[in-house]
């Protein structure tokens, strides 16, 4: 579920939403750094201020956005989109994905602007609408159990524990953005979440060899008896450690 095996050839068929989104963050962030894109930078970044004043594009605008001297910011939200956003645009479709992803986000920059005091606060970044996909699945781990395993449900479980512990103890993060994001998933979660199917790596398969008249046998998988489970507990700690890693290196960039 969170193990990324796709080609990027296949990664980018399956998940055009997750690619998009990655990309675009990505290439706005270097037009930021490298010049033309600054006025859009200074256009749609969330000020508090701004916002009050009418420009209400800047409650979406930033989830677009990262800071051009946090590389690790915008680095660590586009690994956490490639690694949990496949999952959710399959199980839920590419819309609906979509939707979840900037409602979750808009949530967090909502709130943000309703409880922080400060006119001249200034937030830009997707952590909001990442926190918004972990809502989803911490919805899935407790009430939709039959959507994810066990093994994946620990994953995300303990992925989301330490982010919330870096989230108040790292400076120059936007709690508000990360918590009720968060709160945001959860919310809809019931809605977006209703009539899935869990995610299965062979329909990604199927629907490639339909592409070319090639008939597909879904329990292909079953009777391969992948020892996937002993590859989940040294991915985890692998992934905890890159977190650790990020979590230090973002202190001096």
């Amino acid at each position: 579920m969170f193990i990324r095996n796709e080609s990027f050839r296949d990664f980018i068929r399956f998940y055009p939403v997750v690619t998009a989104l990655v990309a675009i963050q990505l290439v706005v962030w270097l037009l930021v750094i490298l010049g033309p894109g600054r006025p859009l930078f200074q256009m749609g970044a969330g000020v508090n201020l701004f916002i009050e004043n009418g420009e209400y594009w800047r409650l979406i605008t930033p989830i677009f956005l990262h800071d051009p001297n946090g590389v690790m910011h915008v680095l660590f939200n586009s690994f956490s989109l490639v690694l949990f956003g496949p999952a959710l645009e399959q199980m839920t479709g590419k819309l609906r994905f979509l939707l979840i992803y900037l409602l979750t986000g808009f949530a967090g920059n909502l709130f943000t602007f309703i409880v922080d005091p400060s006119a001249y606060y200034v937030h830009v970044g997707a952590s909001g609408a990442i926190y918004g996909l972990f809502g989803m699945y911490m919805y899935m781990v407790f009430f939709r159990k039959h959507l994810i395993d066990r093994a994946n449900a620990q994953i995300v479980t303990t992925i989301l524990i330490i982010g919330l512990i870096m989230t108040f103890l790292r400076p120059g993060i936007n709690i508000l953005g990360h918590l009720f994001g968060f709160i945001g998933g959860l919310a809809l979660a019931p809605i977006f979440l209703n009539n899935v199917k869990p995610f299965a790596m062979w329909r990604n398969n199927r629907s490639r060899s339909q592409e070319g008249n090639i008939h597909f046998d879904p329990n292909r998988w079953n009777k391969r008896r992948i020892p996937w489970k002993k590859y989940l507990v040294p991915a985890l700690w692998v992934f905890i450690g890159l977190l650790v890693v990020l979590g230090v290196l973002g202190r001096f960039f």
